[in-house]
């Protein structure tokens, strides 16, 4: 009773953990997509909502530099009238002597003229060869002479050759006095119609333009500054985010954190001009991709339901239909009845693992008849080898009296032939069992040599190579005598002259050699085959021939349970080895069998 308590409750545990491993298979599934879900929606919106910003970014960027290009193209084409007016050539051109402050001051007046007409301008310079030079807005600047009459200050400009080149700041030559940031225009003059060089110019347009342009388009976020890092316009605060890489190349853009917020940096260079823009982009909810998210989330609903229909479906069909069947099996086992089941499965595969069982318990008790009966008869058999052990008894004690016998009438000779016979049947039955050591098999052997050598004198001679550590190996009773047998009745006798058989064995690598090698007539390749052939039915083609030696090399193959444990190597005429190999691991456990048998 108690034990049946127990198997209810063992029963109970197992199904609990079953459905327990199931349910949490189903959790762990729906986890999984819930959780990859989340992942994917996450990695889907940020990378849309990134891309989305670069885009905005990167539009504002480009158009933003194009409206700077084109104004300072039309700030160039301004430089052009300053430097083609009449009265600053005629100052650039005139004589040193000539030049006065009337010549100045009407040089100044007919570039302010021009300027009239261009809003933004902050300043215009002239230098002539001798370093002389006019402005609109002198007052304004200080001036740095040492760098303004140097010659390398003058080749630089003059190595473009006429055209005009955007710097900063005057190229460092002069500087506003209020150190306001300054786009500067440089350019050679030369005369129209000589092509001499008369002198230089620069036009400097005032930061005021660029950060007008930004208040238009209501550009808070946006930094213009100069190749060196130096402000021009926008917000100032963006000049810490600077990187010399951003003014080489198209748009760069790298994320950053403003007030502990990611946030995008863009940067690009306008066109070839020492001019940097800086965007700071923050990252909205615009660009996500809310048509994509809610049909994966549609997705993830279907999967869902589905997931939750499969475990219905699962437990209902399969999971619930098993238990019974389980219970159908445990309940045989603890009656002991080995019945069949009679429980209606909801699927053909279930009914078929059901009638499986069935037919194997009809099978399990075919097979135990069987037993019963094969259990019988050895008892039988046992019975018989019992009284069969009483003759050998009487054989041993009759063979000592005829021994005794013998000795009194002085025929030593068959005293000890008796002697030979008596120990080669006490070995030979040994005690009824089916295995012993290999030293009373080799003395088996030494006992049956004895006794051929009494009745052929010495056609043969015996030797022995026995490695002391495979005397305590157990092995098949009689596997060395029918092969001993066959060398001499098949090998020496037919070859007609004296030959030797010698029986050797060492344990090689984990394997017991054990070897019978004679100088007999040998064998061809083709009696070698019929002899190691394994097929039962074969044996017929050898009947007559070594019958005794193909049962012996099969009893070893059943006893190792391979085939692959014999080897032959012969030559015609000359000599036949025989080789069984049997692992230490069988020899080992033949030792512990043969001791309970």
């Amino acid at each position: 009773m108690g034990k049946n308590m127990i198997d209810q409750v063992g029963d109970k545990l197992k199904k609990t953990t079953l459905s327990s491993s199931f349910r949490s298979t189903m959790i762990g599934i729906v986890m999984i997509v819930f959780v990859s879900f989340l992942i994917s929606t996450y990695i889907i919106t940020e990378k849309e909502r990134k891309a989305y910003v670069i885009r905005e970014s990167e539009s504002v960027l480009k158009a933003l530099s194009n409206n700077i290009s084109s104004d300072l193209k039309n700030y160039m084409d301004v430089s052009r009238l300053v430097i083609t007016d009449r009265r600053l050539v005629t100052f650039l051109k005139a004589d040193l002597s000539a030049v006065d402050e009337n010549m100045t001051n009407d040089a100044r007046y007919g570039m302010m003229d021009i300027l009239n007409a261009a809003e933004g301008v902050d300043s215009v310079m002239a230098f002539r060869e001798d370093e002389k030079m006019v402005s609109t807005n002198r007052i304004s600047y200080e001036y740095d002479d040492t760098l303004m009459n140097s010659r390398e200050w003058r080749d630089t400009i003059y190595s473009n050759e006429g055209r005009a080149t955007v710097t900063l700041n005057c190229g460092g030559v002069a500087r506003r006095i209020d150190d306001k940031p300054l786009v500067t225009i440089e350019r050679a003059i030369n005369d129209i119609n000589s092509q001499k060089r008369i002198g230089i110019m620069m036009m400097n347009i005032s930061s005021n333009v660029f950060q007008d342009m930004l208040n238009k388009l209501r550009y808070d976020n946006i930094c213009i500054l100069g190749a060196d890092g130096c402000f021009i316009a926008g917000n100032e605060g963006y000049l810490n985010y600077y990187s010399p890489g951003f003014a080489v190349g198209g748009i760069k853009n790298k994320n950053i954190k403003v007030d502990n917020k990611r946030m995008l940096l863009s940067a690009c260079c306008v066109d070839n001009y020492p001019i940097v823009i800086m965007r700071v982009s923050k990252y909205g909810t615009e660009g996500i991709p809310y048509g994509i998210l809610y049909v994966l989330m549609v997705l993830l609903l279907v999967f869902v339901v589905l997931a939750v229909h499969m475990g219905i479906f699962i437990k209902t069909d399969i999971t619930d239909p098993i238990y019974k069947l389980s219970e159908s099996m445990e309940k045989n086992k603890r009656t002991g009845d080995l019945k069949t089941i009679d429980i209606d499965m909801p699927s053909s595969e279930l009914e078929m693992l059901k009638d499986d069982y069935n037919n194997l318990i009809d099978h399990v008790n075919e097979l135990i008849g069987t037993l019963i009966e094969k259990e019988k008869t050895l008892q039988r058999a046992e019975m018989r080898v019992l009284q069969e052990q009483i003759k050998p008894h009487f054989l041993y004690n009759s063979l000592e009296t005829i021994g005794f016998l013998a000795l009194d009438a002085g025929a030593v000779k068959v005293h000890d032939s008796l002697e030979v016979l008596g120990s080669f049947y006490r070995n030979f039955l040994s005690k009824g069992d089916r295995v012993i050591p290999l030293s009373r098999e080799v003395q088996i052997v030494k006992d049956y040599l004895a006794l051929q050598k009494l009745r052929y004198g010495d056609i043969f001679e015996d030797e022995y190579d026995i490695d002391e550590k495979t005397n305590k190996f157990i092995l098949p009773k009689l596997i060395l005598q029918p092969l001993v047998e066959n060398s001499i009745y098949h090998g020496i006798r037919m070859k007609g002259e004296k030959g030797s058989i010698k029986i050797s064995s060492k344990l090689e690598d984990g394997f017991l050699h054990l070897k019978v090698r004679d100088t007999g007539v040998g064998m061809t390749q083709d009696q070698i085959d019929k002899i190691l052939h394994s097929d039962r039915n074969f044996k017929g083609e050898i009947e007559g021939e070594s019958f005794g030696l193909w049962g012996t090399i099969e009893r070893i193959r059943i006893y190792c349970g391979s085939n692959d444990v014999v080897r032959i190597d012969s030559e015609v005429g000359e000599y036949t080895e025989i080789e069984f190999i049997i692992s230490e691991e069988m020899a080992i456990r033949g030792v512990s069998d043969g001791q309970k048998i």
